[in-house]
């Protein structure tokens, strides 16, 4: 039948194989764009990255897809429909391999070029994976689940507490987001699993059984002030003193300090991050207004595009505006909650600017819409969701290093948020 899910990860698994692109858990947005295409080459029918990005669980999403999606799935993986394929599953073992004459698909894509917006993607916090498998859960199953950070410092670790006794199986785990990489197998007869995180942002931890999301709650990882870090190995960055970036009206981390620590800037910059997670009360994007200037301040060899991102952290899908030098706008990419806007297929040449001198960067909700503005100058509105969202953090990315002042955020006509104008305002958190 069209509703059981587990046809879908079948059907996925298939295109996985004929692509050959490595497993999907690490596929990146660049690679969701690239497929769209292929599909349209050989369907004529174009499915949109936000759906395919829906379809492998990198937002939540629990419906399954409309029928001309399936088709349109089912004829990409070599077969004449969803219906033609549903039935050729019959035989298919569990393994499935791609009909003979399909082509693999190899795409070499530059990975330090799509760091940095990673690296934001990971903050922000934010959103759950689909369940493609059912297991038949017990009429009366009972199932409990909740969190508890240890501190507002970074590193900080999470005791979760859970009641899964009455899971059907030994497969119960606890995942700290959206990333499927991060789950853990725990013991259903146990009822506590601690887990660290090591940069803040919003997440939604989830309770699954098997392969079904019995209970799922957020999750705010927040920041004590502001906190710096630097990428050098993952998971855990370099976490910078408050002396070395933070100043009364600047914030800005010279090369030096970076030199200082060993890290080499060359041939691949590195990237720096700085965050403000949980330390003023949230804004709805119904009734908001940023500001904020930025420079990026390191050009050197193959930093010359000059990559920088402002994520306004939510309790939802973040929003990220993205910058470089004004001939490397077709590597940015924007996200506006649920818009997704690649600088591959869309004109964001706005966002092209000159880092020798301070950027204002800003936007604000416009009716039903959010306005994105560079130096006061109108350069892009998409769509607010009807549902209720709420700014709960800020952070800034740059290739190599960056300065930022003149923060701030506000509800309506009431400041919430301001620093690095002389005066710091926050809530009292």
């Amino acid at each position: 039948m069209l509703s059981d899910v587990s046809e879908l990860l079948r059907c996925k698994k298939i295109i996985e194989h004929k692509l050959d692109w490595g497993t999907s858990e690490n596929w990146q947005s660049t690679d969701f764009e690239n497929l769209n295409q292929l599909i349209l080459d050989e369907t004529g029918v174009s499915l949109s990255v936000s759906t395919l990005r829906r379809i492998w669980g990198r937002v939540e999403y629990n419906h399954l897809p409309s029928v001309t999606t399936l088709n349109t799935l089912a004829r990409f993986a070599g077969f004449q429909d969803w219906r033609g394929f549903v039935k050729h599953n019959k035989v298919l073992n569990e393994n499935p391999q791609p009909i003979s004459q399909e082509k693999k698909y190899k795409i070499s894509i530059p990975s330090k070029k799509i760091a940095w917006i990673s690296g934001v993607v990971l903050i922000i916090g934010l959103i759950g994976i689909l369940a493609f498998q059912k297991i038949r859960q017990p009429k009366n199953a009972t199932y409990t689940f909740s969190s508890q950070p240890i501190t507002r410092e970074i590193p900080n670790s999470v005791i979760f507490t859970y009641n899964a006794a009455d899971s059907p199986t030994d497969s119960v785990f606890i995942q700290q987001s959206w990333d499927s990489r991060k789950r853990t197998l725990v013991d259903k007869k146990l009822d506590k699993y601690t887990s660290i995180y090591y940069e803040p942002g919003f997440y939604i931890a989830k309770l699954i059984v098997g392969e079904k999301i019995v209970k799922e709650h957020k999750l705010l990882i927040p920041t004590k002030g502001w906190l710096g870090t630097i990428d050098v190995k993952k998971p855990v960055p370099v976490y910078l003193k408050d002396s070395e970036f933070l100043r009364p009206d600047v914030m800005r981390l010279p090369v030096s300090v970076i030199s200082e620590k060993n890290i080499s800037m060359q041939p691949d910059p590195t990237y720096i991050h700085y965050f403000n997670v949980g330390n003023f009360d949230p804004v709805s994007v119904k009734n908001f207004s940023f500001s904020t200037e930025v420079k990026n301040e390191y050009r050197e060899g193959a930093a010359a595009c000059q990559l920088a991102a402002i994520t306004l952290l939510t309790d939802d899908i973040p929003i990220v505006i993205s910058l470089s030098a004004k001939g490397c706008v077709s590597e940015l990419n924007m996200l506006s909650i649920d818009n997704y806007i690649s600088g591959k297929k869309a004109d964001l040449s706005a966002f092209g600017v000159d880092f020798t001198v301070w950027n204002h960067i800003s936007c604000k909700n416009s009716g039903n819409k959010i306005q994105y503005f560079v130096n006061d100058t109108l350069a892009a509105e998409y769509p607010i969701p009807k549902r209720e969202i709420k700014i709960v953090g800020i952070s800034y990315t740059f290739q190599g290093t960056g300065a930022v002042k003149n923060v701030s955020l506000s509800n309506g006509e009431k400041m919430i948020f301001e620093a690095f104008n002389n005066k710091i305002i926050l809530s009292d958190k």
